[in-house]
């Protein structure tokens, strides 16, 4: 797996390919319009809890500079708890990468579009303007085609490029639909539970050499599968006092 050096900023995140067919065109809008109305729906009814492997500086729930990655299932929850906070996301260039970016540019996040298969170094020049910019980063870092609860590297290189940490996290949900897709998309129920467990930060140094390149990579895979663990099996908790139910 290679770990290619993220060199110099772009002079502006890379817009969105929008050459798609008058029938992609329709789609693109309908699917857009119908899960931002499911997410604004649905997510105000849920009862959130935060949780954290080292509790952050801030009492935001995801801090500044940092560069987060989690499972591409999550997507749905995720877009509602992290609502307007300019955080960019990588997204690809494909048909299923455009509604995703359409429908979290209208919930305030940045997309940022690429992918580690096609366009990934402009992308991750993209994500290291919006770092610099003072922003967070966001990495859906199984998607888009999977294989599911697999990390692409693309946040390790980006991190020692930046001097910006790496960390995991992920939303389990008490009560869902799971889509038949590849990574079994989670769509929760009204008035469900979600547990979203942070790791700690993971700093990767700006000499790291393939080898150890490799060892961060595999320290954020351990880290996703760690929060994923956790947060599954604790948000039946959610509302107790171990895992009180916040304002997000």
């Amino acid at each position: 797996m290679s770990y290619e050096p993220v060199e110099a900023p772009p002079p502006a995140v890379s817009p969105g390919d929008r050459g798609f067919t008058l029938r992609q065109r329709i789609l693109l809008s309908l699917i857009t319009s119908a899960a931002y109305w499911a997410i604004r729906l649905i997510c105000p009814t849920l009862r959130y809890s935060v949780s954290w492997e080292v509790p952050p500086s801030s009492s935001d729930p995801f801090e500044r500079q940092v560069i987060y990655s989690f499972w591409h299932r999550a997507i749905f929850p995720a877009a509602w708890l992290c609502r307007n906070q300019g955080i960019a996301v990588m997204v690809s260039k494909s048909f299923d990468g455009e509604y995703i970016a359409r429908i979290i540019e209208r919930l305030g996040f940045v997309a940022v579009r690429g992918s580690s298969s096609r366009s990934g170094t402009e992308a991750l020049l993209g994500m290291r303007v919006q770092l610099q910019e003072g922003a967070a980063v966001a990495f859906t870092i199984d998607g888009p085609r999977g294989p599911k609860y697999v990390a692409k590297p693309g946040p390790v290189p980006l991190a020692r490029a930046t001097g910006f940490p790496m960390a995991a996290f992920y939303l389990a949900v008490s009560n869902a639909w799971m889509l038949n897709t590849w990574d079994r998309f989670m769509i929760p129920k009204p008035f469900a539970k979600v547990l979203v467990r942070a790791s700690a930060r993971i700093p990767v140094p700006d000499d790291a050499d393939d080898s150890q390149m490799k060892e961060y990579h595999a320290q954020l895979q351990a880290a996703l599968e760690r929060v994923t663990t956790f947060a599954q099996a604790n948000v039946s908790k959610v509302g107790s006092a171990e895992f009180p139910v916040g304002n997000y």
